[in-house]
């Protein structure tokens, strides 16, 4: 991608389906000098450069956009706000609760919602596993949990029973193969869709998972292999 930050941000959306005329580019462009400042003295992420947040973190995170369903949306393990804060401000029509137990990133959390004037997200410090909602959540994504059953075993209890579960991942490994093989076991229902992201090599997988079809199927936890990918 060529051109200016703009242009560049423009011609990303456009390249992914997207229309930049009904995105908010310029907070996208605000959240990425303001992760790029503070990566300087806090090391927030390992991508430096405004180019790559753009594409590694800004476009990746709305190439999720499409799955994203309900009003009640959860974050989990969000760090810098990836992807739940950008898709809050994509979506503000809906509320986006940010969770992560790492008190710097919680703190540039803080600070980015309230300087870039996000009203639909509320940042949380807390693990997935001591958090607890008065309401389930219609989507809950996750990018930085590395192991998928274990993502699922700390977050099934938050999604409602019609919910989806979207687990960004990079390419479909034996490994992960072996957790979805796992979970289905127990009636997880999951779907694999393959993600696009300009400037981004190499493969983005989405996994969409939905509870059991069964509404009264309870899934003991821990299950044994539930730990693999």
């Amino acid at each position: 991608m060529n051109g200016n930050p703009e242009t560049r941000l423009r011609s990303g959306l456009t390249t992914m389906g997207l229309d930049p005329d009904q995105h908010p580019c310029a907070a996208y462009l605000a959240y990425i000098d303001l992760l790029s400042r503070w990566n300087k003295a806090y090391s927030l992420t390992a991508i430096r450069g405004a180019n790559e947040i753009m594409s590694r973190h800004v476009l990746d995170a709305l190439s999720i956009l499409p799955y994203v369903q309900g009003q009640h949306c959860l974050d989990v393990g969000t760090g810098a706000g990836l992807p739940g804060l950008i898709l809050a401000l994509a979506n503000p029509g809906q509320h986006w609760v940010l969770l992560d137990s790492n008190s710097k990133k919680v703190r540039f959390l803080t600070h980015a919602v309230m300087e870039l004037g996000i009203r639909n997200a509320e940042v949380v410090r807390a693990r997935a596993e001591d958090y607890h909602a008065d309401v389930p959540f219609t989507t809950i994504t996750a990018r930085a949990f590395a192991v998928l059953g274990l993502l699922y075993e700390r977050t099934w209890r938050l999604l409602a029973q019609d919910g989806s579960l979207l687990a960004m991942k990079g390419p479909v490994t034996p490994e992960l193969n072996g957790g979805i093989a796992e979970l289905g076991r127990h009636g997880v229902v999951v779907q694999i869709h393959e993600l696009a992201v300009p400037g981004v090599d190499g493969r983005r997988t989405l996994l969409e998972l939905r509870h059991p079809d069964q509404a009264d199927l309870a899934i003991p936890f821990p299950i044994t292999g539930l730990s693999m990918q």
